[in-house]
Order: C-alpha cells, then structure tokens, then sequence
C-alpha cells in the first residue's frame, strides 16, 4: 500500500505498508523451513509456485481489500528534486481501501482510459494517485542523474485457452507500475540504512561493479560512443539514453546485453560496520530487499531485523546464519530464473510449432562461431536461426 502527501516547505511524504509476514510465519516453524527451502516464489508461463502456502501468500499475508492487516510502515521525506531528506520505519495496522489494477490505473494516468470505479469510489484516491505519480517520476530523475541505468527488456505473458497456448502478450512498462517500482527501491534503500543506523547486520542486494566492463566499452565503440576505461554508471545510463532515443527497436537487444555483462544480483550478508559496494545497477551504496516478504525468503529475513531492532531485541541471526541464508537464497534465485526461463523458450515453442515453414520479419540479436541469433517482431520470440541465407546462417 502507498499513501503520498504534499507537506509545507516544497517537501512530499511517501507512505509504504508492507505486510507483516513474520506474525504469521515464526522463525524456525514448519512454515518457515518450508520458505526457506524454497526462498522465492517461482512464476512461470504455465503456472505460479508460491513460497509460502496458497491460503497465506495470498490471503493473509497480503494487504488485501477492506481488511485490516498488521504491516511495517517506511515513512520517506522527499525534496522536489527527488532527494530523501529523511526516514523512519515502524509498525503499524493498515487496511487497504481500493483494488486497482496497474492496467487501469495506468491508462487513466497517461490520459488514454477513464478512472477506474474503484478509484473514483473513493474520495480524493485520484488526486492521491496523480501526486503519487508526480513523486515516483521525482525519485526515479533523482537515481537517474546519479547513474541508474534506464534498461529495458521485452517481458511476455502467455494467454492460454483452457491448456492451449494461443498467444504472448508483451508486458508493456506504465506509469502505474513505475509508482510502485520507484517507491520499493526507495524503500529498500531506507531499510537498508536502518538496520545500520541500528547497528544491525543485514542481508543485502548487491549487483557488483562489471568485471567485464571492457565487453561494455567495446559496444558503446561500435556504436559510436567512447565510455571511460573505469567502469562508471552515469556515463553507462548516458549512452543507453542516447541509443534508446536513437534506435528504440532494438534498445530492448541492447538492454538484455548489457544487464548479462553486469552480471547477477546476489545477497551478501554484511556486518553494521561493513562496507559492501552496493548495487550497480540503481547507483545505490546500500540495498536491502524488504518489500516482498510473502514471496522473497530474504524479505522476510529482514523483516525480522527490522522488529528486532525497533522492540530493542537481540538479533535473531548469527553471523554463520546469516551468511549461509545469503548464499543458499542467491542459489535458490538463479535455480528459479532458470526454471522461468526454460518454461518460457516451451511456452514459446509450443506458440510456434503451429507456423512451422512460414516467414517472419526479425532482426539479428547476435551472432558468433555457434550460430546467429534473432528476434522475431511478430512474436516476442528469439532463437537460434537454423537455416537461412548465405551470410546470415
């Protein structure tokens, strides 16, 4: 849930409850070895795994229409500029009073749908949402100008008729999604700092300065821009504007290149005093992932700092603890992506195997000694071209 609201001296207040999983869920239950087994929750073409059972994931711990839930609120402070000028985070009940759809919302902020019934249903949500807007666009200005990267992939949906696959959808990004997406980067950054200020270990999400940044380098060169030797951020969002403006067919190509030469996120655990080099990617120094508990193990792991730390309790981790959770949660992750990612190469080659020996319009994504890659424009489709004309197979 978010709230937003104009304060005096050209300052906004940000809002974000997050459900207080751990009340359901305690350390070292059954239901907690089960999470952290499965530390995320899986989303594929054909089906959702959820981390937690069904009747908590998507009942109780989540902050579901017209019911008061217990949750975790980050209270941010925010310049006009997008800066955080201050922070604190507490405990508190909330309760959710409209289910909007992103969709929805979405068209009705950028002016191409009407307001949504639920938002109109209740008084003031729909000024609320448009200083939301104004807020989340001022916070993602804000990171950019500090060297968050502007990356862009094509992300799909498959709509099925009862076990049929008949089409991908492209999951287009708005304006809706970005309200929340900037407010949990904000707030993980405020959690991130809290569990410090308390003198508090912490799990972070750490994405590491590029090894191979000369692989970067080398394809800001072909397109015509020269990066620093020394990998920097600000200079890596200024060419990725520049080709998003100059060719927005293939930015998305461009996008996926560039985010596997960063490399994976991991979870590191670091000590109050550490000094872990933070998250590439969003220019940040310190990074914690909060806001998912029901469905990130990590998330809920940090939920426990947090109500230790403000009930001035003990920290409920060990050093070992803490470092063993970090890695086996980053193994668990890059297992689940590739089960994502394998499902979603079947869901799309079932899509295709219907249009065998008919011809698409495509653009090549790569190509090297094993073979040459491609997009396809109808579908959100790529694959290894095999067989074509001289010069391109």
């Amino acid at each position: 849930l978010t709230v937003g609201e104009d304060l005096p001296g050209d300052q906004e207040r940000i809002l974000v409850a997050i459900a207080d999983v751990d009340s359901l869920v305690k350390e070292n239950s059954a239901i907690d070895q089960h999470a952290s087994r499965n530390t995320t929750s899986v989303y594929t073409a054909a089906e959702i795994f959820p981390m937690l059972p069904e009747k908590l994931s998507t009942d109780l711990t989540s902050l579901n229409f017209n019911e008061d839930r217990l949750a975790f609120v980050v209270e941010m402070i925010v310049a006009l500029d997008g800066s955080l000028v201050r922070s604190d985070v507490y405990q508190a009940l909330v309760r959710n009073h409209a289910k909007l759809a992103y969709n929805s919302v979405a068209a009705w902020l950028e002016g191409t749908g009407p307001a949504p019934d639920a938002l109109t249903a209740v008084q003031g949500l729909d000024t609320n949402l448009q200083l939301q807007d104004r807020i989340a666009q001022q916070i993602k200005n804000y990171r950019q100008t500090r060297g968050a990267l502007s990356l862009e992939t094509i992300e799909s949906k498959p709509v099925f008729d009862g076990d049929q696959i008949q089409a991908l959808i492209i999951e287009e990004p708005n304006r809706a999604k970005e309200i929340i997406e900037n407010f949990m980067i904000a707030a993980n950054g405020v959690t991130a700092r809290f569990l410090s200020a308390h003198k508090f270990p912490s799990i972070r999400r750490v994405v590491r300065t590029p090894k191979r940044w000369d692989r970067i380098v080398q394809i800001a060169s072909d397109h015509g821009t020269k990066l620093p030797l020394d990998p920097d951020s600000k200079a890596l969002e200024e060419f990725l504007i520049k080709q998003k403006a100059a060719d927005p067919l293939r930015f998305p190509d461009l996008s996926l290149t560039i985010i596997k030469l960063l490399g994976a996120g991991e979870y590191i655990a670091e000590a109050p005093d550490g000094n872990l080099e933070g998250h590439f990617g969003l220019a940040v120094k310190d990074y914690s992932h909060s806001t998912a508990p029901n469905r990130r193990f990590p998330d809920l792991i940090t939920q426990r700092l947090l109500k230790a730390a403000l009930q001035t309790q003990s920290v409920p981790y060990t050093e070992d603890e803490l470092n063993t959770l970090a890695v086996h949660c980053t193994e668990a992750e890059d297992a689940a992506n590739k089960v994502e990612r394998q499902v979603g190469k079947s869901a799309a080659a079932l899509l295709l195997e219907s249009h065998i020996g008919q011809q698409f319009d495509s653009i090549v994504t790569g190509a090297a000694d094993k073979g040459t890659w491609v997009r396809l424009l109808t579908f959100p489709v790529e694959g290894r071209l095999e067989r074509g004309f001289q010069g391109v197979d």
